[in-house]
């Protein structure tokens, strides 16, 4: 049963700076993904100093790639766009998962274990706390409420191969963690997660300007949002790329002897 969405335009601008010391190339994920629900308004890149660049959408994955060569120097990259975002709502009571010999072949590669996501070694511990529970949207958020309760949100935490049994283990981490967590017990329940990147607008204003964020999707009878971090409402989530896991979907992939700036 579904009910009312919404709808919101979100403005939405990325800065990253590159000091590059040789001949360079760079592969990024930083253009707001072009969905049912999510259209770009309108959109401007500006790479100063100019150089040539492509920007081409994955036919699988639908994440667009902007992908440039670059030479020694300073590099400073500027994306600004707006979105309109248009919420699927629904009753969580009248969710139905479905069944996993009817998922759609799409999703199917969401069901399997990934580099951070060892559903392999983690099945047995999901069913062991989540397999009292019946089939559908009430354990996906027993799943998702799980990890918001029991690991501690941290900055410096974990490192870019903190994995889902890391984060099981030490109870503490950032939001791609509790995404990599919410996902490998998903997948351990039979239920396709994949794991989205996107900007967080509407967060508390202490945890600083809106920033790159990271959280979960399950498939029940089509793709749902959960976020086990809590940061930012739902409704304020400008969704960038998709995949198995964080190694999938960085947002800038180098190739050359770069030093990094943060981005904002």
């Amino acid at each position: 049963s579904e009910v009312a969405g919404s709808r919101v335009q979100i403005d939405y601008r990325v800065e990253l700076h590159y000091e590059i010391s040789g001949n360079s190339d760079f592969i990024f994920l930083i253009h707001p993904a072009r969905t049912p629900q999510q259209e770009v308004i309108s959109e401007s890149l500006s790479l100063t100093p100019p150089v040539a660049h492509s920007l081409e959408t994955d036919e699988v994955s639908g994440n667009r790639l902007l992908k440039l060569q670059a030479e020694p120097g300073m590099l400073d990259i500027a994306l600004e766009a707006r979105i309109e975002v248009r919420h699927h709502m629904a009753e969580p009571a009248h969710i139905e998962a479905v069944a996993p010999a009817a998922l759609p072949a799409s999703t199917l590669r969401y069901l399997v274990a990934s580099r951070y996501c060892q559903t392999d070694q983690l099945q047995q511990r999901a069913w062991d706390m989540f397999g009292h529970l019946p089939r559908g949207y009430a354990q996906v958020q027993a799943v998702t409420d799980w990890v918001r309760d029991n690991i501690e949100f941290r900055v410096g935490t974990s490192n870019p191969g903190t994995s889902a049994i890391d984060t099981l283990q030490n109870r503490v981490g950032v939001c791609r963690d509790f995404a990599h967590l919410t996902i490998a017990f998903c997948r351990s329940l039979n239920y396709p997660a994949r794991f989205t990147t996107g900007v967080d607008y509407g967060a508390d204003e202490a945890l600083g300007p809106p920033d790159f964020h990271a959280y979960a999707e399950v498939y029940l009878d089509r793709w749902y949002l959960f976020d086990s971090t809590g940061i930012s409402p739902t409704t304020g989530l400008i969704r960038i790329a998709t995949g198995q896991d964080a190694a999938d979907v960085s947002f800038a992939t180098i190739f050359g002897p770069v030093r990094t700036g943060m981005p904002r």
